[in-house]
């Protein structure tokens, strides 16, 4: 299935791709989608039941924003350098255990959602990825394939970040990465049924038309499985929750001088296979 939230900034509500491409109103069926609802196998079968019935009304969705696929997001943990071309064009060594920070849920806005430029701001980069949702609460969990039944599904993450905030103001990672509206999420949320083989996707991302980023995630170094397996060891995980789990090469950081930072005008354009895609206008904050 492919679940989404439409509406205004705090009133979205919950809405489903159908398999012909119209858009359907999920709101007589279940309040939101968060994690009340991927943790509850019985509504989940009821919006599944829906959907199959073709019954839901149909939403008119010219002119309808498109909200993050998931409210009330608990966490966004995030992990650096997991693919093995990101990490050479970086210069880094291959990381022998996932780097993780967090980004704050506030952070996340919608996929098509205005992105802002830090003020002072002069290396704000780009980075498509691919983002995980909990479904089942994860607790030390023994193996990868254990750990993927604790996934809900999967969406597109933009981990916009700011590089001299990160990596030249002190060395906390946190500093670039939790900026207003740093982290748009979307379009939707496919459950994990619908996604056989997570790392088998390709992801692209486009600066004002020109491609930037084209990589897999078979390129990952810690695969999506690893990743749940490996955080559920430090931290509880909840559904609801999101995992930004890497980028592939060709962000900014990774260009020759004058290295391509964005600015205020720019239009960046995301994408993943069967995931949706995204676009976001930048301005000045």
């Amino acid at each position: 299935m492919k679940l989404l939230r439409v509406g205004t900034v705090g009133a979205e509500r919950p809405a489903l791709l159908a398999e012909d491409g119209t858009l359907r109103d999920l709101s007589g069926v279940v309040a939101d989608i968060d994690g009340g609802l991927l943790s509850d196998d019985a509504a989940l079968d009821r919006v599944r039941s829906a959907a199959a019935g073709g019954e839901l009304p149909v939403l008119d969705g010219a002119g309808l924003r498109i909200g993050p696929p998931v409210g009330r997001i608990g966490k966004v943990v995030c992990i650096g350098l997991n693919y093995h071309d990101h990490a050479r064009e970086t210069g880094a060594p291959i990381p022998e255990e996932p780097i993780v920070f967090m980004k704050a849920p506030d952070t996340v806005v919608g996929p098509d959602d205005t992105v802002l430029v830090p003020r002072g701001s002069v290396k704000t980069d780009w980075e498509v990825e691919l983002a995980i949702v909990i479904g089942r609460t994860a607790r030390y969990l023994e193996t990868a394939e254990e750990a993927l039944g604790h996934v809900a599904g999967y969406t597109i993450a933009h981990d916009v970040s700011e590089r001299e905030f990160q990596i030249e103001r002190g060395g906390q990672w946190d500093k670039g990465k939790n900026c207003e509206t740093f982290n748009p999420l979307g379009p939707w949320l496919v459950t994990a049924d619908d996604v056989p083989d997570p790392q088998a996707l390709r992801l692209r991302l486009w600066v004002n038309g020109e491609i930037k980023q084209e990589g897999t995630t078979a390129e990952q170094i810690f695969p999506v499985g690893e990743v749940v397996r490996y955080l559920s060891h430090f931290m509880t995980l909840y559904p609801g929750d999101v995992i930004n789990t890497g980028t592939p090469a060709g962000v900014a950081m990774g260009h020759p001088e004058p290295k391509p930072y964005l600015r205020a005008g720019d239009v960046v354009e995301l994408e993943i296979d069967g995931l949706g895609r995204q676009r976001q206008e930048l301005k000045d904050a």
